[in-house]
């Protein structure tokens, strides 16, 4: 196993995430806890030191299961991380109720890795809002030893990560991001590396595989890579570009099932970066992927100044592109819907009245009204 250095710990490079832990009946509440508690025996066994879970995973039963389990080893020989729910604005005057509940499902005296949850359009004025308290809070009991950790999680686009950098950045030890080799474009995240090392902030790494999206590639896409790297499978290439960015400490992996575990265990056994072929090879793969699904939208805006609802078109069309990507391969994509929950209602996809005003200007000729029409009925709203 590979271990990073994270202030005079080591931590596995593999942190075992436990947001897809194996089910019963395909019932997401019901965790297999036999299953799940062979898994957490292999990793323990094979050197994972890092479990990641959060108050609303499984519909809150993440906690509960991951309680049970790691109860039964030394509490020194792993890391538990959890997070304070912010992604339900219902919770934000909770947190004190939250936290307490949190120590008492996972059957610890302290965490060692805290976050603020999901950081995002939706959130930030109640994140940055010292009424609720929550800051004050964590921070209290991070001084007084039930937190070791403190960090953030992030979904939301750059300006949202600054304006929460630039009021808690100080006291932030590490933030966790969507980063792959598919949203270091898609998404920006080379833009949010950028930002988190002018802070001198460690990256933890979620969804490296895009919901399973990378873990799908086609025969064309599949034969390029093999002939660079005969022995490494389309999972594993993702990993391996991850071990090729310096910043990057924890990349965390949701594994529902012992073979997966298995192979995420085989891959990191040792740090095999990318050259600059193998990246480009990549790069290419994920400019095809984008391709795909990506209008060629150019921000102009012309759109806008003729649009009677006043929708922000190029907005929607970008959070379009990101649901699409991830969908259509079957994974389950929730940025768009929580950055869409942040937006007016009569701003939404659905509030198009498909006049085609818009379209007459656009140089792109893009069928706007159609892919407003299309997400609205992706999106049921």
């Amino acid at each position: 196993m590979i271990y990073k250095e994270f202030q005079n710990k080591k931590l596995s490079a593999l942190g075992f995430g436990t947001m897809r832990l194996p089910v019963v009946n395909g019932k997401d509440a019901e965790i297999d806890q036999d299953a799940a508690k062979a898994m957490v025996a292999e990793a323990m066994k094979q050197g994972i030191n890092y479990y990641d879970t959060a108050w609303g995973y499984h519909e809150g039963n993440s906690e509960l299961v991951m309680g049970e389990i790691l109860s039964q080893y030394p509490r020194d020989s792993f890391y538990l991380a959890t997070k304070f729910p912010g992604y339900d604005l219902s919770n934000m005057n909770r947190v004190s109720e939250i936290f307490e509940k949190q120590l008492e499902k996972c059957r610890v005296e302290y965490f060692d890795f805290y976050l603020f949850h999901n950081v995002c359009e939706m959130n930030i004025e109640d994140y940055l809002d010292e009424r609720h308290g929550i800051y004050a809070y964590l921070m209290e009991q991070k001084q007084n030893g039930r937190i070791r950790h403190l960090g953030f999680s992030a979904h939301g686009d750059m300006p949202v990560m600054r304006r929460f950098l630039e009021k808690y950045g100080k006291d932030m030890e590490f933030c966790q991001i969507q980063l792959n080799y598919l949203d270091l474009k898609f998404q920006d995240a080379q833009a949010k590396l950028e930002l988190l090392k002018a802070y001198d902030i460690p990256v933890w790494v979620m969804e490296p595989l895009r919901g399973g999206r990378l873990a799908k590639l086609t025969a064309e896409e599949t034969d390029k890579l093999t002939l660079l790297r005969p022995e490494e499978t389309p999972v594993a290439w993702a990993f391996r570009f991850l071990q090729s960015i310096p910043e990057v400490t924890m990349v965390l992996s949701g594994m529902s099932n012992m073979e997966q575990l298995t192979a995420n265990i085989a891959t990191y056994a040792e740090e095999k970066p990318l050259n600059g072929e193998e990246l480009s090879a990549l790069q290419e793969i994920a400019d095809g992927m984008a391709a795909e699904v990506t209008l060629p939208c150019t921000s102009c805006r012309y759109c806008t100044s003729h649009c009677p609802q006043g929708l922000d078109i190029p907005y929607l069309l970008s959070l379009y592109h990101e649901h699409r990507s991830t969908t259509e391969v079957g994974g389950m994509s929730f940025i768009a819907p929580m950055a869409l929950s942040a937006v007016e209602k009569e701003k939404q996809p659905g509030a198009c009245i498909g006049c085609r005003s818009c379209e007459t200007v656009c140089p792109q000729q893009i069928k706007i009204s159609q892919v407003m029409q299309t997400f609205s009925d992706m999106l049921g709203m």
